[in-house]
């Protein structure tokens, strides 16, 4: 019998946080089982993090920063995955896997994650030796053959930071399966049977530790919109099931990722040192007074009116300290990455909101960073 969660992506992120949290509750008797882990790029460093984590059955995740005013530096080995599978060079396993063995799905496929590629056709239902070039695709295939054989419904949980991740992949999956003519009884399953649940993960992960294992802030957030039927991959005192997961949602990508892509878009445009991380932005008077300015004139406002104030300069007060974190080398560099769809996620929202609001306020730093 394999592993009951299947996870596609090796990221660090996943490492220190998803997987971090089912080896812990793994420890307490508390985890659904452990992970079978799937690499679904062809990059080098993917490459060499699933033969890394195929001959070792653990790797460190280093917890370094400062809550609540205390200083925390600990390293904590992370023992939750015990099976890695290459999607280009394991298909057939990775089809067993799912559509046998697995009882949820998680997904952290980058910002492209949801990209779809013409040379994905109906023919891939008849191939079995054809991997799908896009992740939504590889779903389609995989769920056919989870369908065909008759497994149990399928929890999916997606961390990608897309608002309603699992809504959209639901439709972005359905969308493919009837294009591909799989008939009405497939779609029903994909849009009705399995469980799509919106999630939103929070955690900053600075750098790897070569070849597996990371650098990580001592804050985590995992937060689950309720779905019936829904089976969790564990339980731990970081993950919070809610009915209200837009508010969550708000909090994270308009205060701290819309500052890490404000910085980030200075960092560009200001040609500034090529290394430089969020720390060396935040202890530079002027930028931070500015990323300031910005969250105080041109956001805060915003949750003012949708009555979250109170808990947005309180979630605000957190994220300079994590920011402001003297031990984690958060390259803007890294966080520039894919920065115009980063953009338009955090910063267009922002202003949209305050029109439907009808606020009268300036945001001219929002608007000018939108160009």
């Amino acid at each position: 019998m394999g592993n009951p969660i299947l996870q596609f992506g090796t990221s660090r992120f996943l490492q220190a946080h998803a997987d971090l949290f089912v080896s812990e509750a793994l420890e307490a008797g508390r985890a659904l089982g452990h992970v079978t882990v799937v690499q679904t790029t062809a990059n080098p460093e993917s490459v060499a993090r699933i033969a890394a984590l195929r001959e070792s059955a653990h790797y460190d995740v280093r917890i370094r920063g400062v809550r609540r005013k205390a200083v925390i530096d600990t390293t904590t080995q992370c023992h939750a995955i015990s099976e890695a599978l290459n999607a280009n060079t394991d298909w057939p396993t990775v089809v067993e896997r799912f559509a046998r063995d697995a009882r949820v799905v998680i997904s952290n496929t980058g910002d492209r994650g949801y990209e779809c590629f013409a040379e994905d056709t109906a023919d891939l239902l008849q191939d079995a030796a054809r991997v799908p070039h896009g992740f939504a695709a590889k779903l389609v295939v995989l769920l056919h053959a989870r369908f065909n054989a008759g497994a149990a419904p399928l929890t999916l949980m997606p961390c990608e930071l897309v608002s309603s991740n699992g809504d959209t992949l639901r439709a972005l999956v359905a969308h493919i399966a009837r294009d591909w003519g799989t008939g009405p009884t497939f779609v029903s399953y994909i849009e009705h049977t399995c469980i799509w649940v919106n999630s939103l993960v929070d955690r900053i992960v600075s750098e790897p530790i070569q070849p597996i294992g990371a650098y990580a802030e001592p804050y985590a957030l995992w937060a689950i919109e309720r779905r019936p039927g829904m089976v969790l991959p564990c339980e731990h005192e970081a993950m919070i099931i809610t009915d209200d997961l837009p508010r969550y949602e708000r909090l994270k990508l308009l205060l701290l990722n819309l500052g890490h892509t404000w910085l980030a878009g200075r960092w560009q445009a200001d040609a500034r040192a090529a290394d430089e991380n969020v720390l060396d932005a935040m202890r530079d008077p002027l930028l931070r007074d500015d990323l300031d300015t910005l969250w105080r004139d041109e956001v805060l406002p915003v949750f003012d009116a949708l009555g979250q104030g109170d808990e947005a300069r309180a979630y605000l007060d957190d994220v300079r300290e994590r920011f402001e974190n003297p031990f984690l080398d958060h390259r803007l560099a890294d966080i520039a990455r894919n920065h115009q769809q980063k953009k338009e996620r955090r910063f267009k929202p922002v202003i949209e909101l305050a029109r439907e609001l009808g606020l009268e306020i300036a945001q001219p730093r929002l608007s000018a960073a939108l160009g």
